[in-house]
């Protein structure tokens, strides 16, 4: 048992000896495409006839495809979480990774990769500041600096190599977390095509020959356990340096056609794989009830005295309040079945409890007005729009908000943690005692909310009472006065 514990995880040992024909080029190696495109990739090829590998591209100078290629490109993947009440761990061998380029060491090797025969894909996922137009880049550069310029120099080389070839041309879906990734990831190419001269041919071969499709990711991925290691190592008969933890839940919405069903036959499979004209609902109702229910729920949270989401769901007080944003306030607003939207938000939930996952509330707590405007304020504003009247847990969410920003309770300190204007803002705000002025002066700010919300009807005067109540009664009881003013 002592050698087999020992023992590296390599193709050879685990008894290997076949390989998937290339069939998706990846840019990126870190824990999220591991634990969320080769995991759904790894899937497709146990339930259809995909029969497609993976080849990983470091996008960075500093990466850990050296330790993806020490193992022959396997690794393992824990699923940890909490499924209708009840713990689970699922273990996952990945296999489908066929080897991974550092394009700094290896460039010739990464323009090779382009003539693959078989390739038809290329996922990305390079951060949210990946997909950047650097208009320093050549195309003499080897590589580019950034992940557009990589993938120009990538997809030209291609375009040569099969001489223009329409049934060359590849299927792009980048997972960046940004809204309609893959038109700005078009838009960029584009560009770099008419600056680097690249000629209409291929401009042409671009547009007519490649696909670029939007996407919205979903799953939390804590990546390598570092602090539990040695337990997670217990549970293995060899060794490996990149395993990595993510949660069950998954979602991946991808827009698309027929075409990308069929070359994607991810309905065959039981993963959570959308292929949709539109994602844009799918984005909405992410944004609005897990983002949503987050940052409601974290000065209100946080102001009670808990620490952690899980902590939050624990408690019977604020599990109610938080089930009730959602189900009560949230989810009857969005323009989506309601089976749907409540069996995600059940789903949602489950994430919320997930024990294995330690989410401080102080780190959701980051950019807290500029979150609560995108995914808490809509719900807020459409309540009003349907039922005439306030919602009785956003709006008490939200005077927590403006308590929070005072940077201290109870005489405690408080992690507010905004840019250094809204900071300032409220700094100076609260010098004042004059609860009134200080709602007015904060609902007015167009810079925070796009408009003065001192024009919804009642707001300000009930955003002024939750803070007196709050005040002179702490969470508890200054919510139970509130809600038994406003919830009628």
């Amino acid at each position: 048992m002592e050698n087999l514990v020992k023992q590296k995880l390599k193709r050879e040992n685990m008894g290997f000896s076949t390989k998937y024909p290339i069939k998706v080029v990846q840019f990126g190696e870190g824990n999220f495409l591991r634990a969320f495109v080769d995991y759904a990739f790894q899937i497709l090829n146990k339930k259809t006839d995909f029969n497609g590998g993976i080849a990983v591209v470091q996008p960075l100078d500093n990466g850990l495809v050296h330790l993806l290629n020490e193992q022959d490109g396997l690794y393992i993947l824990f699923m940890n979480g909490v499924k209708k009440g009840q713990k689970i761990q699922d273990v996952e061998l990945i296999t489908n990774v066929i080897k991974g380029i550092n394009t700094y060491t290896n460039f010739q090797e990464y323009l090779d990769l382009a003539k693959e025969e078989s390739l038809e894909f290329v996922i990305s996922n390079t951060t949210e500041a990946g997909i950047e137009y650097v208009d320093s880049d050549t195309k003499e550069m080897q590589p580019p600096h950034s992940f557009p310029g990589k993938l120009s120099v990538f997809l030209h080389e291609r375009f040569l190599h099969f001489k223009g070839d329409t049934s060359k041309g590849l299927t792009i879906i980048p997972c960046e977390l940004i809204n309609y990734n893959a038109d700005t990831l078009k838009d960029i190419l584009h560009k770099l095509a008419d600056l680097w001269e690249l000629g209409s041919d291929y401009k042409n071969w671009l547009i007519t020959s490649c696909t670029f499709h939007n996407t919205l990711v979903d799953r939390i991925v804590p990546g390598y356990p570092r602090n539990e290691i040695e337990e997670y190592n217990n549970k293995l008969d060899y060794h490996d340096d990149i395993l990595v933890t993510a949660e069950p839940f998954f979602l991946w919405v991808i827009e698309g056609d027929e075409k990308l069903k069929e070359k994607l036959p991810f309905h065959n499979t039981n993963l959570d794989v959308k292929i949709v004209s539109d994602m844009q609902p799918y984005r909405t109702r992410k944004v609005r009830i897990l983002n949503g229910a987050h940052t409601a729920m974290v000065p209100f949270s946080i102001l009670y005295g808990n620490q952690t989401v899980k902590q939050t769901l624990d408690d019977q007080f604020t599990e109610a309040f938080v089930v009730n944003a959602i189900f009560k306030e949230i989810n009857p607003t969005l323009p989506m079945e309601k089976d749907e939207l409540d069996l995600f938000a059940e789903e949602v939930l489950d994430r919320f409890r997930n024990p294995f996952i330690k989410h401080q509330l102080a780190d959701i707590a980051l950019n807290s007005i500029s979150k609560f405007k995108v995914r808490v304020l809509p719900s807020l504003l459409a309540y009003v729009k349907i039922n005439h009247k306030l919602p009785v847990y956003l709006t008490f969410s939200f005077a927590c908000l403006l308590r929070f920003y005072k940077k201290e309770w109870q005489n405690r300190a408080l992690p507010v943690n905004d840019t250094k204007e809204i900071v300032l803002f409220f700094e100076d705000l609260w010098k004042s005692d004059n609860l009134e002025f200080i709602v007015e002066q904060t609902l007015s700010n167009t810079e925070f909310w796009d408009c003065d919300l001192n024009e919804v009807k009642g707001l300000t005067e009930a955003l002024v009472f939750a803070l007196k109540e709050i005040e002179n009664g702490g969470i508890e009881n200054g919510f139970k006065s509130f809600q038994n003013r406003y919830d009628s």
